[in-house]
């Protein structure tokens, strides 16, 4: 029994790490999965995907315009007081006159005000419509349809957006990671230098100024580390906005910026570029789809609406409240026709609306043109800012390398007591500054990579 008890708590335990550990990487992002995160959680992308829903909602609400359309109507009416019209007495017998209230003294060539309303109505049908032709819905059901590629297209440049804001958040959290990296190393060399050198004053062998400025570099690679920490703090704050993801949830990268860097050094750089595909040049085209379909509604407006109308009523009269009851008879009456409408004169104001959409056409003719040579403009920038980013990359490794270098002897001339904490701390500085100098390249060739990726079409 207790091995059987012991058994159950050691799968049970099994089972709870597993799910710890499982939690726990599900705040560890590759880039990939955090910009496959910001696409389903991106507030913007969240809109822009409504929109495309709106715009097929709008593409259906423009059909059904030329879809048949009924109608119902009721009403029950009381004549509080009627309308009266004057009418001759002259042909009503003069039997029937106290009938309708007319005096006995009324002169038989005379008139008397009559009304021939009952005091109560009602009456209740319905209309069927049918389109039969109009331009500017014809015109509509293809001006519906490119606003809806529109949309989608708006939405296809938003996710671009959004990989490339993650991507750039993404890096600053990988540069802020890796100077961290050195800075811990540098941190714990420069305190176990401190220490030796502490040991070295103790026994006679080093002067107070050297402890004092060892202690200086100490100090200063600890305030190294706080400023990396609260830069990582930042970048990170940043890429959970960006993706969509809790704030205040813990989050962190599973790959090291070499991940990204060696691809990016070895890929053939033997990319062809085509503007057609291009997000952008997309988007001006159908921009220019769209002015050209509103320049074809305002001409459509010159055209006639022809359409057809069925009816079917029933209406009764009486001096009766109860117009419902199976004594009151009701009178159907029904109808079919054809109702055309024609534009005659307006005072030319379709025409200077047709010279307008004219206009706008031509603007979206050259902003497509405009937006061809951008592109082409962009790619070449952004390629050449990517190979000045590689050639700077390497240099910086080189210059990194060789600060290194130099620092890793200059600390053994000081152990040795060949070289003064003066000159070490120089050389400190200049390590420092010449693996800044690296990070910075680093991050500007992530940037150019992505640059030349969006330039291409292809993030």
């Amino acid at each position: 029994m207790k091995k059987r008890t012991k058994t159950l708590l050691l799968t049970i335990a099994v089972v709870l790490s597993m799910g710890a550990t499982a939690q726990n990487e599900g705040t560890r992002f590759t880039l990939e999965e955090a910009q496959q995160y910001a696409m389903q959680n991106s507030y913007v992308l969240q809109n822009t995907s409504l929109d495309v829903i709106s715009a097929q909602r709008k593409v259906w609400e423009t059909i059904t315009i030329g879809l048949p359309q009924i109608s119902g109507t009721f009403d029950y009416t009381k004549n509080i007081s009627a309308a009266k019209q004057p009418f001759p007495v002259a042909i009503i017998p003069k039997d029937f006159w106290p009938y309708i209230g007319i005096p006995e003294d009324t002169p038989p060539d005379g008139t008397y005000p009559i009304s021939f309303a009952q005091k109560y109505s009602s009456n209740y049908g319905f209309t069927v419509s049918q389109l039969l032709f109009d331009g500017s819905y014809i015109v509509g059901i293809g001006s519906s349809q490119v606003y809806l590629n529109l949309s989608k297209q708006v939405h296809e440049k938003s996710k671009i957006d959004i990989r490339d804001a993650v991507a750039q958040a993404y890096y600053y959290v990988l540069v802020g990671e890796e100077n961290k990296i050195v800075m811990v190393e540098n941190l714990e060399n420069t305190k176990k230098l401190y220490e030796e050198t502490l040991e070295y004053y103790k026994n006679g062998f080093r002067e107070e100024q050297d402890v004092d400025q060892m202690k200086l570099l100490v100090k200063n690679a600890e305030n190294e580390i706080l400023k990396a920490d609260r830069e990582i703090n930042i970048s990170k704050v940043v890429l959970k906005y960006t993706m969509g993801y809790p704030i205040d949830a813990e989050i962190s990268l599973m790959e090291g910026i070499s991940s990204y860097l060696n691809p990016i050094l070895e890929a053939n750089d033997s990319q062809s570029f085509d503007f057609s595909d291009h997000i952008d040049y997309k988007l001006s085209v159908s921009n220019y789809m769209a002015s050209e379909k509103l320049l074809k509604l305002e001409k459509s407006t010159f055209l006639p609406r022809i359409s057809m109308f069925y009816n079917w009523s029933k209406t009764s009269f009486g001096n009766n409240a109860n117009l419902f009851k199976s004594s009151v008879n009701w009178f159907p009456s029904s109808m079919v026709g054809l109702n055309l409408s024609m534009p005659i004169f307006n005072s030319g104001q379709k025409i200077f609306k047709v010279q307008q959409a004219r206009i706008n056409l031509e603007k979206a003719e050259n902003d497509r043109m405009f937006s061809e040579i951008t592109l082409q403009k962009d790619y070449l920038t952004a390629k050449a800012n990517f190979e000045s980013a590689i050639d700077k990359y390497h240099n910086d490794v080189e210059n990194r390398q060789l600060a290194e270098k130099i620092k890793d002897k200059t600390k053994i001339k000081f152990q040795n007591g060949l070289s003064g904490s003066t000159e070490l701390s120089q050389i400190e500085t200049q390590y420092i500054q010449a693996y800044g100098s690296y990070i910075g390249s680093a991050l500007q060739l992530l940037q150019a990579d992505l640059a030349l990726k969006k330039a291409l079409g292809k993030l």
